[in-house]
């Protein structure tokens, strides 16, 4: 019985290092395809050729509508409407809605600079609820139906376009009548903020620096990331519409829409600035949502990704990506189980093997993300070298989130529906601040970090060094995410919403 015990322990413990190898390795093929994906964007770019020198009287442009979706956002509405409405198109094709289910003081404050809008001549409509029935997908559905664009811009209300935005995007769906929607890259209004922002950044440059344009590059399915893009009002009806059936219904819907034959594009060259979360409570949120979503997708979507007539390494990469977030689980079952690993090599003969054996995936797994981070921050600044010096407090943010992310997972898989919890933003000052009460998964978290000091600990008398500094980044993730998310939550409480 003992024997089948142990058996049956490095069983989980090897598919654990085993899974983790095979997500980080294909960070590698994430690499390689991005170099692809650049050229791609650069063809893609030249096919769509100049524009013209004065745009805003061009003929062919399609009646765009832009899409703003708010709810309780009272610090970053007024910023959103005005970066709308500078956005350079032709008199009279340009729709503004604002998808407004808010409940608190952003109603006022969105009548009035709507008013002042309308006043200067902008197309502005306000679109209201008297439910807020499939949160935001339930929203932008409402708002397609009363729409006038033939093309849809989406915003989430922390993002800031730029003015020529649409004369830099639009162009592409005139050359590509199958364009069913197209992706710009997020910039950062507040990367420099505090250490959680900054490790954010790194992780949003990977995945826009280097997955983004591999995927669109190579022609694999590619995602759209809920904000800061276009789509073709036609290609969303093929598609069935936005859902709210998941957590994620920009990603439900990308899928969906080229499992129909539409095509997709990311712009890496098109740069909308957003907000980070500040808050560690908001960014863990945003995490639980991103990554319950994500598995609530994939269950959905399987049978058809199934189905579809494409290659066999388009699926596999569908598959991974869609799951991705099950690195969460993954390393936390590592960090629960290598103290009793340890202790059970021991007892082999051959334990020094089996402990090297056991190691090798592990080492694998950390450095291909890490390597893939580190591109993306050379694509991202010329000061790449500096932003080097911040990856392990990236990898750090990123362990310490095992525990919420790998919760979101396991409702995800059993079928537990949860709210919509949109992810507040300050704005850049302090009006009002919106918190999300997670502290008791703070202290678990503060445990877990304790008990991974332990085992590094065991670990470097044992002279285990190859492990010994992944364990200290799991002990560092744990003990910076649970602590400061129970510091943040000792605001007094009349700050709190």
């Amino acid at each position: 019985m003992r024997t089948l015990a142990i058996v049956l322990f490095f069983t989980v413990y090897g598919a654990a290092n085993l899974g983790l190898m095979i997500y980080g390795l294909n960070c590698y093929i994430m690499l390689y395809l991005s170099r692809l994906g650049w050229i791609h964007a650069e063809k893609a770019l030249k096919a769509r050729g100049p524009l013209a020198a004065n745009p805003e009287n061009d003929p062919a442009l399609p009646v765009i509508t832009t899409q703003i979706a708010v709810y309780n956002e009272v610090n970053v509405a007024e910023r959103a409407l005005r970066a709308a409405c500078a956005m350079r198109y032709p008199a009279g094709k340009h729709e503004i809605q604002v998808l407004d289910d808010s409940t608190d003081e952003t109603v006022g404050l969105i009548d009035r600079i709507a008013a002042e809008l309308k006043a200067h001549g902008h197309d502005i409509q306000i679109v209201r609820r008297r439910h807020r029935t499939g949160f935001k997908a339930g929203a932008l559905e409402a708002g397609l139906n009363q729409a006038r664009g033939e093309l849809i811009a989406v915003f989430d209300a922390d993002f800031v376009p730029p003015p020529t935005f649409l004369f830099q995007v639009v162009p592409f769906f005139l050359t590509n009548a199958r364009l069913g929607f197209a992706q710009a890259r997020w910039g950062h209004l507040n990367r420099r903020q505090s250490l959680l922002t900054l490790a954010q950044a790194i992780g949003i440059d990977g995945h826009f620096l280097v997955e983004q344009p591999a995927r669109s590059g190579s022609g694999l399915f590619l995602n759209f990331n809920g904000t800061a893009g276009i789509w073709r009002r036609e290609a969303i009806v093929a598609g069935g519409g936005w859902s709210w059936d998941t957590l994620t219904e920009d990603l439900d819907l990308s899928y969906r829409v080229q499992f129909k034959g539409w095509e997709a594009l990311y712009l890496p060259d098109v740069v909308v600035e957003a907000e980070l979360p500040e808050d560690v409570n908001a960014f863990r949120s945003q995490q639980f949502r991103w990554a319950k979503g994500s598995i609530q997708t994939i269950i959905k979507l399987f049978p058809q990704l199934v189905r579809a007539n494409v290659s066999p390494f388009k699926k596999i990469q569908a598959f991974l990506h869609m799951t991705g977030y099950m690195v969460h689980p993954l390393m936390l079952i590592l960090s629960l189980l290598s103290l009793p690993v340890l202790s059970l090599t021991r007892d082999f003969k051959t334990g020094g093997l089996l402990y090297a054996i056991l190691a090798i995936p592990l080492i694998l797994s950390i450095l291909a993300p890490t390597t893939m981070y580190s591109v993306g921050q050379f694509k991202a600044s010329p000061n790449w070298r500096r932003r080097l010096l911040l990856m392990p407090l990236m990898m750090v943010v990123g362990v310490g989130l095992a525990l919420s992310n790998s919760r979101a997972i396991v409702e995800a898989m059993i079928g537990r529906e949860s709210e919509f919890v949109r992810t507040p933003k300050r704005g850049g000052r302090e009006i009002k601040v919106y918190r999300v009460r997670m502290p008791w998964l703070g202290v678990l978290e503060v445990l877990l970090g304790a008990y991974c000091c332990h085992t590094l600990s065991i670990y470097l008398l044992a002279s285990k060094f190859v492990v010994s500094p992944f364990l200290a980044i799991y002990a560092a993730g744990f003990l910076f995410i649970g602590s400061l998310t129970i510091a943040q939550s000792l605001i007094p409480a009349r700050q709190r919403l």
